[in-house]
């Protein structure tokens, strides 16, 4: 019997990957100034069709002025965004989106959604890469964290929800830099690093609502488009990086909690390569936080195979029509619980040692 990443292969097959709408997840441990900072992003001109969606209207606290129109559950911004409470599934939500297509005459372009602050958004993550009603139409875009410049060190030592908040992220905000002197603390920033070295951080605070939105219509292989050339148009976690082995990037640190890139210079069998990722996601699906990444398989060298999934539950791989840039090299993002970046190399080399030498074998 075929595993979970395996299977997906069938699934892939069946839905259609076109250009599918990229939603982008905001979170951040309470009072770490999602709500402020959500508030000057809706003030930035050309949002048209964009969706916001939050856990509870009641807590979002858009500024009165900025309400065109409301109903029970949608607000229409002056600025052609459309905010939904949510109130029931996410799933829902998204799929009345779906169905409605557009938003105040503007076809809808992406998506924002807020977490509570004490929200792992794995399972929102988990939504949007495994439920069969919504994988075809959203994609992940990216996943931004809020932090706290002040407060943030005595958070993430008492609140394990924080840790896992920035653990997942693609890019760390952090806020409240008003309120100190000086730039942030080196212990924090240290912090953040060791949690998420691979998360572009942005400590500037005029820069964070164009950070958000950059990373929300970020167009890149995980929302489907189809690939672009030159390395500038690559995805950050997609970015040039040494050729070093994955052992070589894991450090270990006191939240249980490491991040390293696997790298692997030569094309990698596509039999010996599923075999693995089965293997990985069922004995440790719990401890993979996060994996995203490109593939160069043997059997398809210019097209790329893109992976991106949340413990055990992984998006359809896609293949992209190209390479987006002249790097072909196998580069995948781990940012696990628990796991030996050393020894997971090293089952994956003798996976693919054993499958060359039964092609070998093999009259």
């Amino acid at each position: 019997m075929s595993g979970h990443f395996t299977s997906l292969l069938a699934a892939a097959a069946q839905e259609e990957h076109g250009q599918r709408v990229p939603v982008t997840v905001l979170t951040g441990f309470l009072g770490s100034g999602k709500t402020t900072l959500l508030n000057r992003l809706l003030q930035l001109p050309d949002l048209q069709g964009t969706a916001v969606i939050v856990n509870e209207f009641g807590t979002v606290g858009i500024d009165q002025d900025l309400i065109a129109r409301a109903s029970d559950d949608t607000i229409l911004l002056p600025n052609g965004c459309l905010c939904c409470a949510m109130r029931g599934d996410l799933v829902e939500a998204l799929a009345r989106l779906a169905e409605q297509g557009e938003i105040a005459g503007a076809p809808l372009k992406q998506v924002l959604i807020e977490t509570s602050g004490l929200a792992d958004p794995g399972p929102i993550l988990r939504t949007l890469m495994g439920e069969p009603a919504v994988r075809p139409r959203f994609a992940v875009a990216g996943v931004a964290c809020t932090v706290d410049a002040v407060l943030g060190m005595g958070t993430l030592d008492a609140h394990p929800e924080s840790v896992q908040q920035v653990a997942v992220a693609d890019a760390l905000l952090l806020t409240k830099l008003d309120l100190i002197d000086g730039p942030p603390s080196p212990a924090l920033l240290e912090r953040l690093r060791s949690l998420n070295a691979h998360a572009a951080l942005h400590p500037a605070r005029d820069s964070l609502p164009q950070a958000l939105r950059d990373l929300m219509q970020r167009h890149d292989a995980l929302s489907g488009a189809a690939a672009r050339t030159g390395a500038q148009a690559e995805a950050p976690f997609y970015r040039p990086i040494n050729p070093a082995t994955a052992a070589d990037e894991a450090p270990r640190h006191r939240d249980g909690i490491s991040s390293f890139v696997l790298v692997r210079e030569e094309p990698l069998p596509r039999e010996a390569f599923f075999t693995w990722m089965d293997l990985l996601v069922a004995s440790r699906g719990e401890d993979l936080l996060r994996v995203k990444g490109l593939v160069h398989l043997a059997e398809s060298p210019g097209q790329p195979l893109v992976i991106h999934g949340v413990q055990h539950l992984f998006h359809p791989p896609e293949a992209l029509p190209a390479w987006p840039s002249a790097d072909r090299r196998t580069r995948i993002v781990f940012i696990t619980r628990g796991l030996d970046a050393e020894a997971l190399g090293q089952t994956l080399d003798v996976l693919v040692r054993r499958h060359m030498r039964s092609r070998r074998s093999t009259p």
